[in-house]
């Protein structure tokens, strides 16, 4: 049965066509607004670990999600110096251990079968619909038009229009920059696609992980740097910034920088939010995915928090006589756990950037599998 309620999602990125899509099939009236003239995705790749793979599950894409991606069966960390495995991982026993693939996929990939869903769903998806302003239950478009809804979800990322509703403070930069490419796996490369994962070192670390059929790998480098903090995702490289910062790590490290710095190369300040005390304006506004909750990427679990919000906003909404109580159900379900995300996701970064490389490990790895974050499913937690 439907509901008679209206829901305007700002924001056409993973939380947002996610949320779009789990509201759609709740029976809820959804209207789409992204600022871009086509649906799309930057081209780099996101991982999905079990719980965001729940979450598409929940609109019934987790296994079109997993065939248009990659799982792999294990991971590695290596040493920056000598390229020696610190920690190795077991990744082929993620659906039997936790009920979902842990998949690695290019964000197009994924964003095209999210689509589906949400044109399925039967969401009204808007294009070159950028918001400027919000006020009450309108939001004003860059055109000059408006769109009014019984509630307004600010899904538009790190510099979210409809957070200004609920602080003026600009995102910060939070000290670290990445350089990001795809490469093509090729022979010289075979066995580092075999076994993807970190080279990490003093300030500074490598991740890489396959993409569509492991034809291809998602290259990012990240380094702790000052100066230069602009945020965006389409910064052209110098491929010499990156050979200097990494200068004297091991022949991997050195093989897919030299792989990198054959492709285009991107580059991006890594910014983030603070945690908001609270998700909720006047009880018709709400935020979810970097929007609410903007987060360093050394968790890997950005895409994974907003896949999670968009889900239990909608059950939330969906088991609730009211926006206003819905809302209430929604915040109370997610606010603390995407609050510990956002705050061990930068503590993960000084854990495997420390100076001292060879102590990494030691004491136990903390990292998205061992805190328990796999083990959440937004399909039946409690809303």
């Amino acid at each position: 049965m439907g509901r008679s309620e209206t829901i305007v999602v700002v924001g056409g990125g993973i939380a947002g066509m996610t949320a779009a899509a789990a509201l759609a099939q709740e029976g809820f009236k959804v209207t789409l607004l992204e600022s871009a003239r086509e649906f799309g995705e930057i081209g780099a790749g996101v991982t999905l670990s079990p719980n965001a793979m729940k979450g598409l599950d929940f609109i019934g894409i987790c296994e079109e999600t997993a065939t248009a991606g990659v799982e792999p069966s294990r991971q590695r960390i290596q040493h920056w110096h000598d390229g020696r495995t610190i920690v190795a991982k077991d990744r082929s026993d993620q659906r039997d251990k936790y009920g979902a693939p842990y998949v690695t996929i290019h964000r197009a990939d994924l964003h095209e079968v999210l689509l589906g869903a949400a044109r399925r769903a039967g969401v009204e998806l808007r294009t070159s619909a950028g918001v400027v302003s919000s006020d009450g239950n309108t939001v004003t478009l860059v055109d000059g038009s408006t769109v009014t809804g019984d509630l307004i979800v600010g899904a538009d990322g790190v510099k979210s229009v409809i957070r200004e509703r609920f602080e003026t403070t600009p995102p910060h930069f939070t000290g670290h920059v990445a350089w990001r490419c795809l490469v093509p796996v090729t022979p010289e490369l075979q066995e580092l696609s075999d076994f993807p994962g970190i080279i990490i070192g003093p300030g500074a670390m490598i991740t890489r992980y396959n993409i569509r059929g492991s034809t291809a790998m998602n290259l990012v480098f990240f380094s702790r740097q000052e100066g230069w903090n602009e945020e965006g995702w389409t910064t052209p490289v110098d491929p010499e910034e990156v050979r200097k910062v990494y200068a004297g790590w091991c022949d991997d490290a050195q093989k897919l920088i030299a792989a990198a710095c054959e492709q285009p190369m991107y580059k991006w300040a890594i910014n983030a939010r603070t945690a908001l005390p609270g998700w909720i304006v006047d009880d018709n506004v709400t935020l979810i995915g970097d929007a609410a909750h903007a987060m360093t990427p050394f968790l890997g679990h950005g895409a994974a928090c907003g896949i999670e919000d968009g889900v239990v906003l909608a059950r939330a909404l969906a088991a609730s006589a009211s926006i206003g109580e819905g809302l209430k159900r929604y915040e109370a379900a997610r606010h603390e756990r995407a609050t510990f995300i956002q705050a061990e996701s930068n503590a993960n970064a000084d854990r495997m950037q420390g100076q001292n490389t060879d102590f990494f490990g030691l004491e136990g790895t903390k990292d998205e599998e061992s805190l328990g974050l796999f083990t959440y499913d937004c399909r039946t937690v409690p809303v």
